[in-house]
């Protein structure tokens, strides 16, 4: 997109680490833009889409096991609590 590469510009050489919501064609433009960047989506956006898709009465409840999720030090206790 035009700000990655008004970025690139004004001399910011890598980064390491992108965070963004779910627009559509981000992550594509910003691995032509910065390769070596790793793209993670944004939580507070993650967890707004999940409650968009259940049931009010399970909100409270999803939530709660989402966070167990990523409160895990490690993707193996993560996968562990996940299947929970």
């Amino acid at each position: 997109t035009d700000m990655l590469q008004n970025m690139k510009s004004r001399g910011l050489k890598q980064v390491e680490l992108f965070l963004s919501d779910g627009v559509v064609g981000m992550k594509a433009a910003l691995t032509r833009t910065y390769p070596k960047a790793h793209f993670q989506r944004c939580l507070v956006h993650v967890m707004r889409n999940i409650c968009a898709k259940v049931r009010v009465d399970d909100r409270e409840k999803i939530m709660n096991e989402f966070k167990q999720i990523h409160q895990q030090t490690s993707q193996k206790e993560a996968a562990a609590v996940l299947h929970e």
